[in-house]
């Protein structure tokens, strides 16, 4: 049975939920801040090596200013809230994504917590922030076109292309799970998920809890995973 090292998950539904409610959708975000805690906090107690969250997308700008504000807010104010979490559960956070766009206060305060957490071993908490799988890919080959010129195997091209992107130092992803009832990849790791076991749910991010999770993984056990093998 092989383990799961990198999980991956599309946080959806937080709007829909508070608007099901009649509230505001910075409402549902608020309260997904919570699983966030929630679910990062048992991946680090229950041996996975990478979680990797999709929290703002490069198609998230098209969102109400009002909405994409305070979500540029609420990501500051979680920082400074989760550095204590991630010291007492020796979780590594990390950033993914091109980060050049936020304001230099945001920017500094990813760089910060990165560095103060850069030792802690337990988990790898990978927050996808101003992330498109498409815009990674084509960032990673810009960086390399001199090289890829030179090369004339495609296999030596993936390694590569493979070598420059965010995500680098961390394994494929394992399972990819998205919440919110939609069955798509909304851009997110294209290249890290050519492998992965995909797992839909309808149940709306804020809802989203370790009980599921643990069923999910459960299920993931289960699955028997050729890759391209019999």
């Amino acid at each position: 049975m092989q383990k799961l090292k990198h999980l991956a998950i599309i946080m959806d539904g937080n709007g829909r939920w508070a608007q099901s409610r009649g509230e505001k959708r910075v409402e549902g975000h608020k309260v997904g801040v919570n699983v966030v805690r929630e679910i990062t906090t048992w991946c680090a107690q229950n041996a996975v090596t990478t979680l990797t969250l999709y929290a703002f997308s490069t198609e998230n700008w098209k969102r109400p200013k009002y909405e994409v504000d305070f979500l540029m807010k609420m990501l500051k104010n979680y920082l400074d809230r989760e550095l204590e979490t991630y010291q007492k559960n020796n979780i590594r956070f990390f950033a993914i994504g091109d980060l050049d766009v936020f304001s230099s206060p945001l920017k500094e305060k990813i760089l910060e917590v990165q560095e103060k957490t850069s030792s802690n071993t337990a988990l790898n908490q990978v927050l996808a922030l101003n992330y498109g799988a498409r815009n990674e890919i084509s960032r990673a080959i810009l960086k390399n076109k001199q090289k890829i010129l030179e090369l004339n195997q495609s296999l030596e091209i993936e390694r590569l292309i493979e070598s420059s992107l965010d995500t680098q130092e961390f394994s494929d992803v394992d399972l990819l799970i998205r919440t919110g009832g939609e069955q798509r990849l909304s851009n997110f790791l294209l290249w890290q998920c050519s492998y992965a076991e995909l797992f839909f749910t309808p149940t709306l991010w804020p809802d989203f809890g370790v009980s599921e999770l643990e069923a999910i993984i459960q299920d993931f056990y289960t699955r028997h995973r050729r890759f391209g093998g019999l």
